[in-house]
């Protein structure tokens, strides 16, 4: 089986017993002509044979192996040569199934975006299923604020948050243009390209949102822990501000340098949401800031930051901005750091009046 170039799959060589279908959206499973299928073999002589050596990583539906292909042909080549992709390859006994496969290649086929990947590709040939995307040279957020893999390091404030907005921007996009639910929204899916520019993965458990008169998708609840928006978990019930959400909580991941749940905090302190919140609202932002934060920065943006964390992972959907208002925030925040970058300069003030924007924190 080789390669083509289609604008959506041939459901006609799936056995529909093996492969759930999935909602379709504007007719069609995919509207991209830009997706291309992909032979087994071909995605086996990209990766050197599926060689342990090129595993980037593993996630719900698999490992992912980087591979290379010719920019133009899109044929395998030789390790180091042509162009780098990424190869997902789904677990038959992971937890992720098909159907989840099946959306990321619904929802990634049809929307492009800055601050989304973009997926190159597919095989559905016999059993194998597998995806194939642009290469994101500098791994997720969760392994620079956590430092999981060692090829990676703590970034500086000003980084933190061009990924913030970049990240803000692909959910607005979803959400406003798209009307597209994320609903697995969290640090491991934010890739970082060879700029630092956020690209948004994995769209496996998104949802079309509500329409006509509803104002939520019933759905079962999946998802990460810690992300998950409170009433997502008890009701079910799905919206855009599920995902704001799950926004705040890696905001809140950014600003403190802690996990969205960790069970070796004291009791209160375990869930970073309803802890951070309250801390926030106290006005006590030192106790949130994370010391580990490289560079210098402005402590009234890390105020605004957290003020914004704080309102997006209200426990009342209806208190959570829209992520559009989140990009405005986060945009005028970035123009505020801009215009302070006279760091030292004794005639560089914030707008609040203070020399370089520098608050005490309490």
């Amino acid at each position: 089986m080789g390669y083509n170039a289609v604008g959506g799959i041939d459901m006609r060589k799936i056995s529909s017993a093996t492969v759930p279908s999935i909602p379709q959206t504007n007719g069609g499973i995919l509207q991209s002509p830009d997706l291309v299928s992909f032979g087994f073999s071909e995605l086996k002589e990209a990766t050197s044979n599926f060689n342990q050596d090129a595993v980037l990583g593993e996630d719900g539906f698999g490992l992912v192996f980087k591979g290379w292909i010719d920019k133009d042909s899109l044929r395998p080549a030789r390790p180091e040569t042509g162009m780098p992709i990424a190869v997902k390859r789904l677990n038959q006994k992971g937890i992720r199934g098909q159907q989840e496969l099946l959306a990321e290649i619904k929802y990634m086929g049809q929307l492009h975006h800055p601050n989304l990947v973009k997926l190159i590709g597919y095989c559905l040939e016999d059993d194998h299923r597998l995806l194939v995307y642009e290469f994101i040279p500098n791994g997720n957020l969760e392994d620079h604020l956590f430092g999981r893999n060692s090829h990676c390091q703590s970034l500086s404030w000003d980084i933190y948050m061009k990924v913030a907005l970049g990240a803000a921007k692909g959910l607005a996009f979803l959400h406003s243009e798209a009307d597209v639910i994320y609903r697995d929204f969290k640090t491991s899916n934010i890739l970082l390209d060879m700029n630092y520019n956020a690209k948004l993965s994995d769209l496996g458990l998104a949802k079309d949102g509500p329409t006509g008169c509803n104002t939520h998708v019933s759905t079962r609840v999946l998802g990460t822990e810690g992300y998950a928006a409170p009433e997502y978990i008890r009701t079910g019930h799905l919206t855009a501000k599920s995902d704001v959400y799950s926004f705040g909580v890696v905001l809140l991941e950014v600003l403190s340098g802690r996990r969205a749940i960790d069970r070796n905090k004291p009791s209160g302190e375990q869930n970073l949401a309803r802890w951070a919140r309250s801390t926030i609202n106290k006005h006590k932002f030192s106790q949130v800031l994370n010391p580990a934060i490289l560079g210098k920065y402005s402590i009234t943006s890390v105020i605004k930051v957290a003020q914004l964390a704080s309102q997006c992972v209200s426990e009342e959907p209806k208190s959570r901005p829209k992520m559009k208002d989140v990009v405005e925030i986060l945009e005028l925040l970035l123009e505020s750091n801009d215009n302070e970058e006279c760091k030292g300069s004794k005639h560089c003030k914030s707008r609040n009046g203070s020399k370089n924007g520098r608050r005490k924190l309490r």
